[in-house]
């Protein structure tokens, strides 16, 4: 990594997760986030830029901007998913079903669902992601 995509890689980071997501109680202006996530200077990958707003096992946020067409590529996640469009429209495969989601609409999914995420307008989401413990 070069000087300068370590400096941008620097100041998309902010402060040290430790920092961010240390205190007992966090509020969020999802539109403030989803605003400095579409200004980042870089270009998107894959039509998407996502940022982790909380984390503290078991539970993490990650907040996405989805440009027209952006996707998330096929996965699993081996925990209970909780996508919740904020705006926008998104198609989104899983459990073998095709859902739409539109801002307002939750979808939840059990562990170890295959699923993929494609933005059919400019959208955003907040994906939340609930690890189960190991008994």
């Amino acid at each position: 990594m070069d000087e300068q995509q370590e400096s941008g890689q620097q100041e998309r980071l902010g402060s040290h997760p430790s920092g961010r997501f240390a205190g007992e109680s966090h509020a969020f202006n999802l539109g403030e986030v989803l605003g400095a996530l579409r200004a980042e200077a870089h270009p998107a990958e894959r039509g998407h830029r996502q940022m982790t707003i909380f984390h503290r096992t078991p539970v993490t946020q990650v907040i996405f901007a989805f440009e027209p067409g952006g996707e998330l590529a096929d996965h699993v996640a081996h925990a209970l998913v909780t996508m919740h469009v904020l705006e926008g429209r998104l198609a989104v495969q899983a459990d073998e079903r095709d859902h739409e989601l539109r801002a307002g609409y939750i979808l939840v999914l059990h562990p170890d669902v295959r699923h993929r995420v494609r933005a059919l307008e400019a959208s955003a989401m907040l994906l939340t992601v609930h690890l189960e413990s190991e008994t």
